[in-house]
């Protein structure tokens, strides 16, 4: 008897889905490293999805927003899965930036294909919002727009506003939307950090967010349809089980698989809410290294720079004097000076303090500092104000003091909206 591939795979699925019940009734996994216990009782928004039969999706012409973080606890791709599964009719598939599959580097995509893997049709979303995504949306035939992207829980990371723009064309061309949710890897403890002034709404921030939102991707969305989009998308969000706001990536029992290239491990996400904002400044902010956002120097920089950081004793984080010489990027090719952040204690760590007080001490300890020309920095924080204050001479305490009216007031919208204690 010969099986077609979608039916080969469908197989494999369920034989596998077999396997790991077998395994689960066996007992507990034993710890494989120091992150403790392997804890299965976290399920996603997809495994709760699957589990279920796809019951919310049945009937209806599927697209699915997604890229190489959408996967299954076996690291097979929810797209595979879903295209060899009968019960869940996928038709389509949406790339963000960097690409569905990821080949692209930062501010590029793939572009409109067909995905040699199951032969779906590949939409690209990257740059495109309001009618003209509506517009994809349409021409792809779908009667629903799933969404399962890995958030690393900071306003700029761009794939939340793939996600608001999504939900935006989505109610533009009148299609149901849905977002699987899987967990914020730095915790959803609190927000942090300056809120987004709306005069510098751009892609790296749609709307009044904290810079560390401290929410879900699915918690975002209820808030982007609440308070953001103006008329609601029809929404429905499938909630993960198992996930506590105070746990970090490490506790999930999940793969880390690099949502982005620079994004290489939890630890890159767990500063990036921070460092990134070393994109505004003329220092390299370590692309191009293997150690991103946690490296950052420019020509000229001495190990003053270090020793000032240090000397702050902000809490849960050290700095070491560094060199390095980025293959990609500013600097390219060059050997700079600068510093690599420690984090020792992520329970006390604070990333956007932390990032405020080496911008500050950078200014200080080199005279070669620079903001960006495009004032870029104003996006990354939402307003004029950090670069302004520090330009005055500002330090960590009196940056820091200026967001807290703001911070609190998000604070309270945003506790409307969280899904998990």
């Amino acid at each position: 008897m010969k099986l077609s591939r979608r039916s080969l795979l469908y197989a494999t699925t369920a034989a596998v889905t077999a396997s790991a019940a077998v395994t689960t009734q066996a007992g507990p996994t034993e710890p494989t490293g120091s992150a403790g216990p392997a804890r299965h009782r976290l399920r996603t928004g997809f495994e709760r999805l699957a589990d279920d039969g796809y019951a919310p999706l049945d009937g209806q012409r599927v697209g699915i927003v997604t890229n190489p973080t959408g996967i299954t606890r076996d690291v097979r791709h929810i797209v595979d899965v879903m295209h060899a599964d009968p019960r869940v009719r996928l038709t389509a598939v949406f790339g963000p930036e960097h690409g569905f599959r990821g080949t692209a580097q930062a501010g590029g995509s793939e572009g409109r294909y067909d995905d040699p893997a199951t032969g779906l049709p590949v939409y690209d979303t990257y740059l495109k919002s309001g009618t003209a995504l509506a517009e994809v949306f349409t021409a792809s035939g779908v009667d629903t727009v799933v969404f399962d992207i890995q958030d690393v829980g900071a306003r700029f990371y761009t794939y939340i506003w793939t996600l608001y723009d999504c939900m935006e064309a989505a109610r533009i061309a009148g299609k149901r939307f849905v977002v699987l949710d899987r967990p914020n890897p730095v915790t959803g403890r609190s927000a942090q950090g300056p809120v987004l002034h709306k005069e510098f709404a751009s892609f790296v921030g749609r709307e009044p967010v904290a810079q560390a939102h401290g929410m879900t991707v699915a918690e975002l969305a209820r808030l982007f349809n609440g308070e953001f989009l103006g008329t609601p998308v029809a929404l429905e969000t499938v909630q993960m089980t198992g996930w506590k706001r105070s746990e970090f990536f490490d506790t999930s029992g999940l793969p880390w698989v690099p949502p982005s290239p620079n994004m290489p491990t939890p630890d890159t996400a767990l500063v990036y809410s921070g460092t990134c904002l070393f994109e505004g400044t003329n220092l390299s902010e370590g692309r191009g290294t293997t150690r991103p956002f946690e490296l950052l120097g420019a020509e000229g920089i001495d190990a003053r720079w270090a020793a000032a950081a240090d000397g702050l004793g902000l809490p849960g984080v050290r700095f070491r004097e560094a060199y390095f010489a980025p293959t990609f990027s500013k600097f390219q090719g060059k050997t700079v000076g600068g510093v690599q952040i420690h984090v020792h204690d992520r329970g006390v760590y604070d990333p956007v303090r932390t990032g405020i007080a080496l911008l500050v001490t950078a200014k200080k300890a080199w005279s070669g500092f620079a903001w960006r020309s495009d004032n870029w920095i104003d996006k990354l924080t939402g307003s004029t104000r950090v670069r302004t204050m520090i330009d005055a001479g500002a330090g960590t305490d009196e940056v820091a003091a200026a967001w807290q009216d703001e911070l609190t007031a998000f604070r309270g919208v945003r506790r409307k909206y969280l899904l998990y204690s």
